[in-house]
């Protein structure tokens, strides 16, 4: 709980201000010319250009509602308050400290309270996030966070798998290392034996 608690703290701080279109594409310039090459060369001279547009679509959960992606609940699902399991909802997203891509899958359960989230919102969530620099650590706790906050369900279980480029690209250049993390709020959280259904439930499904 105490990191979930953190992140609600980081998310409160002030951004600084936004810089223009062209700073961003002037950056891109300086970093092509320290990389050792000619930004006003032919294969290169519009690359500033749509490395800032590349920027807008990778990056796009900055302008994007966790909150407002979950608002519509379904409230007459006759009576169902079991345990709704989404699994192997693909990502990619970029390591905060290189820049550098990771993908996986999200696999994310939770006991309703009152009513349910379409089953593609939950889909939705893991995209708001994933499009943001991050930690698989900060990843897996912020998307628990929004969904416990907007819809206050009983329990909420995630699990991340991901393989991280800036593992098998640079520094220790190992390929197909696996991370898995995980997040477990309120029922999930306080009983083991829930959490053993959830991963019971993921490994039958396969």
């Amino acid at each position: 709980m105490d990191d979930l608690v953190t992140l609600r703290a980081e998310s409160a701080r002030p951004k600084p201000a936004k810089p223009s279109r062209e700073e961003a594409e002037a950056a891109v310039r300086t970093l092509i010319a320290w990389a050792g090459d000619d930004p006003d060369r032919e294969g290169l001279v519009n690359t500033p250009r749509r490395v800032a547009k590349a920027y807008e679509e990778l990056f796009s959960g900055y302008r994007a509602n966790a909150g407002e992606t979950l608002t519509r609940v379904f409230h007459h699902v006759s009576g169902y308050d079991d345990l709704v399991l989404v699994r192997d909802i693909s990502f990619v997203s970029h390591c905060e400290h290189h820049i550098a891509p990771f993908f996986g899958k999200a696999h994310i359960a939770y006991y309703p309270r009152d009513g349910v989230v379409g089953l593609s919102k939950l889909a939705r969530i893991v995209e708001v996030f994933a499009r943001r620099l991050q930690t698989q650590e900060a990843l897996s706790a912020q998307i628990a966070m929004a969904i416990e906050d907007s819809l206050g369900t009983r329990g909420v279980a995630l699990m991340i798998e991901a393989e991280h480029t800036c593992i098998a690209m640079r520094g220790v250049r190992k390929e197909g290392v696996s991370t898995v993390t995980t997040q477990f709020t309120g029922v999930f959280r306080d009983d083991p034996n829930e959490q053993t259904r959830f991963f019971n439930l993921l490994r039958g499904a396969r």
